[in-house]
């Protein structure tokens, strides 16, 4: 399974992106579906998951700003308002099958003052 990530680049801050992540081929329809965050000098840090049933989950700094979706074809997406300079970093999805962890390859979001 190969997840390609688009929508990255470079925003003031205040502003929006929206971030995508399909996978190529048909799949099984995962279990969760997540966005991870690294910034330079930092691990990896989850930021938004939805499961199968549309449960969502946020970390707490992301709440009332990001908004995490799925579509019938398993791309997830990631609405991003409000944008801050601490939310600059790569931009990586993964997708939960079968117990499985798959992760795209990052896409950049910087964020200036």
């Amino acid at each position: 399974v190969q997840l390609v990530e688009s929508g990255g680049g470079l925003v003031q801050a205040g502003g929006s992106l929206r971030l995508s992540c399909a996978a190529s081929g048909t799949i099984i329809s995962p279990v969760v579906m997540a966005w991870y965050r690294q910034a330079p000098g930092e691990e990896r840090q989850f930021l938004a998951g939805i499961y199968s049933n549309g449960f969502t989950k946020y970390e707490d700094s992301v709440k009332g700003r990001f908004t995490i979706s799925r579509d019938l074809a398993n791309t997830v997406y990631l609405q991003m308002n409000s944008l801050k300079p601490e939310d600059t970093g790569v931009y990586y999805c993964k997708f939960v099958i079968r117990s499985v962890d798959y992760w795209g390859q990052g896409t950049q979001v910087t964020v200036s003052f």
